[in-house]
């Protein structure tokens, strides 16, 4: 009789089983049915997507700086625990930040010093300004209370404009800056605060200062900074009006600074080319301004050495081309004669022609090898020679004398051109310098 009623209850399993999974089921669907049917689902993925991975690089980034900080911190018996006293910021506490859909934007555009490989000692001829900004704004930001003992003047700039010719390193400048300050850098893009919807642009520039504030001390990195703030005009889209007076009330205004948070500790790194299109106002926010001109013979120098250091140079005795006297050269690489035959030209223009004349020895090995009928693969690069003064003026070939006599000028007999080779698209115009009675005349072609 038992195991009669035992098997009546397994007959019923099923449909027990069936009768709950059903609801179940149907629960399911109707969730995926609703969820089509719902308009902002996209939207609402897309911004989940955006929190995680904004969320995640906010983690990264504070990880590593903390563990980069962390050996120095450890020596000195300070840690990240009381931020109001030493001014310092608490990475566990960055970790724990809620962001809003505005913020996660901007959050993709701070940048983590180990992404980027520059350094103030890769920088060459601009040893003030670089003295100058880690004095009046790494310092002031980062170790607040070394100063704010002394003085409540010496406090970081809210605005530091780097201007000058292109080329010169302004945005090299602001690299090793991101990297060696310490501070959370955002770079930011002219596309990042560019929407569709009106009002949307001035909700982002909003965003910028509340994440930097979050984050502080920050530095914001705008470059061609003309573009975004510059002059206002009675004529300009009503948007672009709008995003400037947005930017400016955040930066300096009502509440840039509160009895409860303080000054705010941040910065507004600006570089530009055009600094007279930049609106007054702005100009008025940004008091420490650096003027980064073309570099001088010294400081062409230290370009040189900087950018030719992992080189191959021919330190080999030779006759110089460029010997305007005529005497013997002491090596087949003179960095006097290319320092003085560089002359207006910016640290960008001089790194393009090493790397033009780096190739020329290149090349001749290539020509040489081919000739011989080898195997590219069996191309050594130790055999490559070294560089030499003459590679920054064009091939040496015999064929191509006639050809460079046409293009180039003649110092005593010998064919001097400027400085890039032939065919490399530079449209440079630098001083030529001929053999005068009276020594080396200057003439400038400009």
């Amino acid at each position: 009789m038992a195991l009669g009623d035992r098997k009546t209850l397994l007959s019923y399993l099923p449909e027990v089983l069936l009768g709950l999974a059903t609801p179940i089921l149907v629960l399911y669907l109707c969730q995926q049915a609703l969820r089509q049917l719902d308009p902002d689902a996209g939207a609402k993925a897309e911004a989940q997507q955006k929190a995680l991975a904004a969320s995640s690089r906010l983690q990264s980034i504070f990880s590593n700086n903390h563990e980069r900080d962390g050996g120095e911190d450890d020596e000195e018996g300070e840690g990240y625990e009381d931020n109001d006293d030493d001014g310092r910021p608490d990475p566990r506490r960055k970790q724990e930040l809620v962001l809003t859909p505005m913020e996660q934007t901007i959050a993709m555009e701070v940048v983590s010093p180990a992404d980027i490989p520059v350094t103030f000692t890769d920088i060459g001829g601009l040893d003030d300004i670089i003295e100058e900004l880690r004095e009046s704004v790494i310092y002031p930001l980062t170790l607040p209370h070394l100063y704010a003992s002394h003085s409540s003047l010496l406090t970081a700039p809210s605005g530091v404009l780097l201007y000058g010719p292109p080329g010169c390193g302004k945005t090299m400048l602001a690299k090793a800056l991101a990297r060696e300050s310490g501070a959370c850098f955002i770079n930011l893009h002219i596309s990042t605060l560019t929407e569709k919807w009106y009002g949307d642009s001035n909700k982002l520039v909003a965003a910028v200062f509340s994440l930097a504030r979050k984050l502080q001390p920050s530095i914001v990195f705008i470059d061609e900074i003309d573009a975004v703030l510059g002059q206002r005009r009675s004529g300009e889209h009503e948007a672009s009006g709008m995003v400037k007076a947005e930017f400016m009330t955040h930066w300096d205004g009502l509440a840039s600074s509160t009895r409860e948070g303080g000054s705010q500790r941040i910065c507004i790194l600006g570089a530009t080319n055009r600094i007279q299109d930049i609106d007054e106002a702005i100009l008025r926010r940004m008091p420490k301004k650096f003027a980064v001109g073309l570099p001088n013979a010294k400081q062409r120098r230290q370009i040189f050495e900087l950018t030719l250091r992992d080189t191959k140079i021919d330190r080999s005795a030779s006759r110089s081309l460029y010997d305007v006297k005529g005497g013997p050269g002491t090596s087949a690489f003179d960095l006097t004669a290319l320092v003085r035959l560089s002359a207006g030209m910016s640290g960008s223009d001089i790194k393009e022609a090493c790397r033009d004349a780096a190739m020329v020895p290149v090349r001749e090995y290539i020509k040489v090898a081919k000739a011989s009928g080898g195997s590219m693969r069996g191309i050594r690069g130790s055999e490559v020679r070294g560089l030499q003064t003459d590679d920054f003026f064009g091939r040496r070939k015999a064929g191509n004398r006639g050809r460079r006599e046409s293009e180039g000028r003649l110092v005593d007999g010998e064919d001097v051109d400027e400085v890039g080779t032939p065919g490399s698209g530079s449209t440079e115009e630098v001083d030529d310098f001929r053999d005068g009675e009276e020594g080396v005349e200057v003439v400038d072609r400009r």
